[in-house]
């Protein structure tokens, strides 16, 4: 999908109050960051912000942080962050290709994935958000006790991720391939994906790993 730029976004960016600039001179001390000892959880590729942004309204005792690579989607979520009063949600433009140089061992408690960018080309495996690769570098910064929840409607890539938990040496929690029509559908908090697509008629399916 061709995403559509949006004029001084990347300039109103670098200058936002809910933006860290310099998430890498946080590595190991986000819990000083959020003047806190709260659990952190994260979402990878947060699109517009609607999820995260709900989940920090929800639950005050966890701090968030939202990742988003491209600066015309972070721009919305921004819009989103601004509207609400609570201290516990904060954003980052990074790649998550190199997500072990901002977060340090064990300092995460648990991983959003929601929706990811497929990469349906083989040669383009790795860039998956659960390929083995990526679940090497979950590992390393996760909680012992931390988990991973992904997301998605695409049947094919959810195929994938189930194979790459088991390659990665990760146990699945539990899995659905129709998550709203299942015991796990009371508390989920939609994407704005999850709401275009859902009300296409299209299966959500959903895996929470851990190891």
């Amino acid at each position: 999908m061709r995403l559509r730029n949006v004029r001084g976004s990347r300039e109103a960016i670098a200058a936002n109050e809910f933006v860290v600039q310099e998430p890498e001179s946080h590595k190991g001390k986000w819990n000083l960051f959020f003047g806190n000892n709260n659990p952190i959880h994260i979402e990878i590729g947060m699109g517009k912000g609607k999820f995260i942004c709900q989940l920090a309204q929800e639950n005050p005792n966890i701090n968030y942080i939202g990742i988003e690579k491209y600066s015309s989607v972070l721009i919305r979520a921004i819009d989103k962050r601004k509207e609400l009063e609570i201290d516990n949600l904060c954003f980052i433009r990074f790649d998550a290709e190199y997500i072990n140089d901002i977060f340090a061992e064990e300092e995460i408690a648990r991983i959003y994935l929601n929706f990811s960018d497929p990469w349906p080309k083989d040669r383009h495996a790795k860039r998956r958000l659960t390929s083995k690769e990526f679940f090497e570098r979950y590992n390393r910064m996760l909680r012992r006790d931390g988990e991973v929840v992904f997301k998605t409607d695409n049947r094919l890539l959810f195929d994938f991720s189930l194979e790459e938990v088991a390659i990665a040496g990760w146990k699945l929690k539990n899995h659905t391939y129709d998550l709203h029509h299942s015991e796990y559908a009371l508390g989920n908090v939609m994407t704005e994906y999850e709401e275009k697509f859902s009300s296409m008629g299209n299966p959500i399916h959903r895996l929470v790993a851990f190891r």
